[in-house]
């Protein structure tokens, strides 16, 4: 239900432990007072009183007004900061100032606690904005906006807009990302200066460097402790993140879609619709996290089964495939327990390498003369779901598709663009390249019972003209990606989706609307996945994040790491194995087929619970944790991703328990051998029981460990 009142209001929005504070009262675009904890239950007079505080005095040799920022901020309202809206006539009308002319609360949904919707008009410059701000169950903030052209005769010309929220003076320190192939989402700090901290993508997706989440803390903010405030841009081309940090003291973050130039021209009537800007605050990172993960779990959409164990075939066998080889793959993997088998790259016309063959979705012949029949009905007799890999955005100009339809392919300045792993991009804004591809794919769906879709992106999006005109494609592109992935899943319900893009170069709150699993990463080296896997769980919760076991020389690095490291370092997630199990000893494959067996005992835990992470002072020393939503039981992992400099590097603290509750703490097998028992401190045998309070501030003794190794630890609640 929704609640009207009267445009120029003070509003308070409360939920999940956040209040975000809102004003119109001078009929200008909406500011925010506050965002932060819960204030509690605030009176009308009181939160005058708030909202009067927060203003800055009139300043001498500045606007003539006090400095307040919307939202959207803009120049008539005083900024001179990165603008939230940029677009002309022709270069007229390139300064808007709106006035609210009515406004609604929103009531609750399922994502949705409560919220406010503004619609303002500049009648001078002929614009409307409507500003939507929402927040979420679990305290996490959603900001959209529509801009609408109303003159009946002329265009207008968008250049871009981004929305903001504001962060107290306490936010004095960054953090984002950066990364590349095979590395992604290495975690990036440094100083809020003055002046503007700009992550931009002009790559057609967030990119394997993306900003990720850019936060602003306090000094020393860690994963337990600290206030931090941190925003997401839930789109999956272009787009920009920054901080800015203003000389007179103000403080936001921002973002919202690049728009390349001459992309987005409105005419009479026409609407751009911004992607959502995602707010989280949280005191220490794993509050932050959490409210992403609260809000994904809560869509009617996120998956409700249990993540089944995954076999990829794309380390076991590349391009060589052949019909005897995948059915020992299969049969090995069934008996460690896998539950879905995965047929990677190289099963379409001509994919004998990456030089060819995209584009061409048909069954290779020559490789399967009997089509994929025969193994799709192996690995369902085993027991296990099939899935397919595909790649629809991207095209070899060595393909048939190709040569019958250049046009198909992005270009501008009549050039067919630079090569990328010999990869060009179809424009799927082309009608008929579109209804190509869908058929393509709907078509092998219809043909085979294929549960599951792999789909990859593995090529920067540059120079994306749309022919025969040039003009920028990519904004048309995501979209037409989300219809065709959402028309896949209407036409074949049940149908589940993995995000991949040259492994994490397009993980954002806009492609998981659409998709059921992220690849964080092309590198499943255990000890790469560490970080990367710790980072990636700042936005998506652990059972969106594919984790495999790979072989034991992790093809990306080179480095050979045991078997136990690898299996617990794929544990966490949506758990997969990448390795010719065929060729495995039989000694791994039951080691192996334990692993398995712990995580499906553990994963109604990992893939519901809060995830925890701790802050110990040894930078070897890592821990992290799944503990359940009414807190009766934990699982931990203590790994050492170096060699520490004492020996052992003391106690480690537990967080996310009831610190009321007594718990026995016990080394969880097969994560809790050691090669020599003198190593371990004497509770390690029987166990512990202790209270929440003294896990989380005095922490357990752990063994004196070897880099590169993990122990798990169990904690159950006692009853005693």
């Amino acid at each position: 239900m929704t609640q009207r009142k009267p445009p120029g209001t003070l509003t308070h929005l409360r939920s999940g432990g956040v209040s975000v504070v809102l004003d119109s009262r001078d009929l200008r675009l909406p500011c925010v007072h506050f965002w932060g904890p819960d204030l509690g239950i605030v009176s009308d007079d009181d939160l005058v009183a708030l909202a009067d505080a927060a203003l800055p005095p009139v300043r001498d040799s500045e606007i003539d007004v006090v400095s307040k920022v919307s939202l959207v901020p803009t120049a008539a309202e005083g900024w001179t900061g990165v603008p939230g809206l940029r677009g002309s006539r022709a270069g007229a009308d390139f300064s808007a100032a709106f006035e609210i002319v009515g406004e609604v609360g929103l009531g609750p949904t399922e994502i949705r606690a409560t919220g406010r919707r503004y619609h303002a008009l500049d009648i001078h410059a002929r614009l409307a904005l409507t500003l939507q701000v929402e927040l979420t169950h679990g305290g996490l903030v959603r900001l959209q906006s529509i801009v609408t052209n109303n003159d009946p005769d002329d265009s207008y010309d968008l250049e871009g807009l981004v929305m903001a929220l504001p962060v107290p003076s306490e936010a004095e320190e960054l953090l984002d990302f950066t990364g590349r192939h095979a590395l992604e989402r290495i975690p990036q700090r440094g100083p809020f200066q003055v002046g503007t901290h700009l992550r931009e993508s002009r790559k057609g997706k967030p990119g394997l460097d993306a900003s990720y989440i850019l936060a602003a803390g306090r000094c020393g903010f860690g994963f337990v402790a600290g206030q931090v405030w941190g925003v997401h841009v839930g789109w999956s081309g272009n787009q920009s993140a920054y901080a800015e940090k203003t000389f007179h003291g103000h403080r936001l973050l921002g973002g919202g879609e690049l728009l390349l130039s001459g992309e987005i021209a409105l005419g009479p009537g026409e609407s751009y619709t911004s992607p959502w800007l995602f707010g989280a605050y949280g005191n220490g990172l794993n509050e932050l996290a959490g409210r992403f993960h609260s809000y994904l779990r809560s869509r009617p959409t996120h998956p409700r089964t249990p993540r089944p164990v995954v076999v990829n075939t794309w380390e076991a066998v590349y391009y060589d495939q052949d019909l005897d080889g995948l059915l020992a793959l299969a049969e090995a993997a069934a008996a460690v327990g896998a539950e879905r088998f995965v047929l990677d790259d190289g099963w379409f016309h001509g994919r004998r390498s990456d030089k060819a063959g995209l584009g061409d979705w048909y069954v290779d012949a020559a490789v399967w003369p009997d089509g994929l029949a025969p193994l799709i009905s192996k690995v369902n007799g085993l027991g296990m779901e099939f899935g397919l890999w595909v790649e629809p955005e991207m095209i070899n100009l060595d393909s048939d598709l190709a040569r019958a339809h250049p046009d198909w392919i992005f270009q501008a300045g009549g050039r067919t663009g630079l090569p990328s792993r010999y990869q060009h991009v179809l424009d799927l804004g082309h009608p008929e390249a579109y209804a190509y591809v869908a058929d393509r794919l709907l078509d092998l769906l219809d043909s085979y019972q294929v549960a599951y879709l792999k789909w990859d992106h593995n090529r920067m999006v540059t120079e994306a003209g749309h022919t025969p005109n040039g003009t920028p494609g990519v904004h048309v592109q995501t979209l037409a990606v989300y219809r065709l992935m959402d028309e896949l899943r209407q036409r074949h319900p049940g149908l589940e989706i993995e995000n991949c893009a040259g492994g994490g170069g397009r993980i954002d709150l806009g492609i998981l609307e659409h998709t059921d699993r992220v690849w964080p990463s092309d590198c499943i080296d255990a000890l790469d996945r560490q970080q990367i896997n710790r980072y990636t769980q700042l936005l998506v919760p652990p059972e969106l994040i594919g984790t495999h076991v790979g072989a034991p020389m992790a093809h990306t690095t080179r480095r050979v790491l045991s078997l136990p490291f690898r299996a617990a370092a794929a544990l966490w997630g949506h758990m997969g194995i990448e390795w010719n199990l065929a060729a495995a000893t039989s000694a791994e494959r039951i080691e192996l087929a334990r692993w398995v067996t712990l995580h499906k005992e553990l994963r109604g835990l990992l893939h519901r619970g809060t995830v925890v992470v701790g802050d110990h002072p040894d930078p070897a020393v890592w821990v992290n944790g799944v503990v359940s939503l009414d807190r009766s039981e934990a699982v931990y992992g203590i790994t050492t991703v170096a060699r520490s400099v004492t020996w052992p590097p003391g106690r480690v603290r537990l967080p996310g328990l009831d610190p009321d509750e007594r718990y026995l703490v016990q080394a969880l097998p097969p994560g809790d051998r050691y090669p020599e028992e003198s190593m371990v401190p004497p509770w390690w045998t029987p166990g512990i029981t202790l209270s929440g309070r003294v896990l989380a501030e005095v922490g357990l003794q752990i063994p004196a460990m070897f880099p590169e190794y993990t122990h798990l630890l169990r904690a159950i609640a006692s009853s005693d």
